[in-house]
């Protein structure tokens, strides 16, 4: 990752509960940081290997220059297809599901992980609150030489960030979701402390998000919501991507940090 003046981060990986979740919430930094030769790639908390929604997901990080599908394998709370005979991801014991992240992040080595907010994204999904509960817990223990020993050597990544929305960035977003019958949670704007203008890596992230095909046809999820708006008012909601630096905190003039 890089900040204006500072040095070029190599390496950025995001955890999120859902296929989409990685294009819609960061896709454009996920794009900008692969263009400027950063390593970036994608954990997955549900869904399965052999699932529908795999060889989407696939497209989605082929175009944002992501790598391979990384998927914890977990069912989703709401769709048992997700991982048919797998637990849910709210049901699966914590300390299992830490670990296997643990694994993830020790493999892929990160300067900086990427994650849901404590409120669950705008919709409040409980698979959004359980992935950033798990990646906060395994962000610390990757670092730790005893903390999960069977999975590799540790790393401690230099930051941790959590995609958000502020309540003066939702805009046109809340008439979209509140119209299709869902939740809007916004935090305070005190709680954002980086803004991303992607602007530059738009047509990347609508063509990653355009790649979760089944997701564009229907009328609930957001890509299907997305794709049925003009063009002008989809790309108010999508240039912009918003932040909050939670580990190891806010660090004013820190080089290691998303480019606001």
């Amino acid at each position: 990752m890089t900040a204006p003046g500072g040095p070029l981060l190599s390496s950025l990986l995001a955890v999120f509960a859902h296929p989409d979740d990685e294009s819609l919430l960061a896709g454009g930094v996920l794009a900008q940081h692969h263009a400027a030769g950063a390593r970036t790639a994608v954990v997955t908390a549900t869904w399965a290997h052999d699932s529908r929604r795999e060889p989407e997901l696939a497209d989605a990080l082929a175009v944002l220059g992501a790598g391979t599908p990384r998927l914890l394998g977990y069912n989703d709370a709401r769709n048992p297809e997700a991982a048919p005979g797998r637990p849910r991801l709210v049901d699966a014991p914590l300390d299992e599901a830490v670990g296997r992240l643990v694994s993830h992040i020790r493999d892929f080595r990160p300067d900086v992980v990427v994650t849901h907010d404590a409120l669950g994204q705008l919709t409040g999904h409980p698979d959004h609150v359980r992935t950033h509960q798990i990646t906060l817990l395994a962000v610390e223990a990757a670092g730790l030489l005893h903390a999960y020993p069977d999975t590799g050597e540790p790393w401690q990544p230099t930051a941790l960030y959590a995609a958000t929305h502020p309540e003066s960035g939702v805009g046109p977003l809340r008439p979209l979701l509140e119209g299709a019958g869902k939740t809007v949670l916004a935090v305070p704007d005190a709680y954002v402390t980086t803004t991303v203008d992607v602007t530059p890596w738009a047509a990347v992230k609508w063509a990653a998000i355009l790649a979760h095909r089944g997701e564009v046809a229907r009328k609930r999820p957001l890509p299907g919501l997305l794709a049925r708006l003009p063009e002008p008012d989809r790309a108010e909601i999508i240039c912009t991507e918003f932040f909050t630096r939670l580990f190891p905190g806010p660090a004013p003039g820190d080089p290691h940090r998303l480019t606001s």
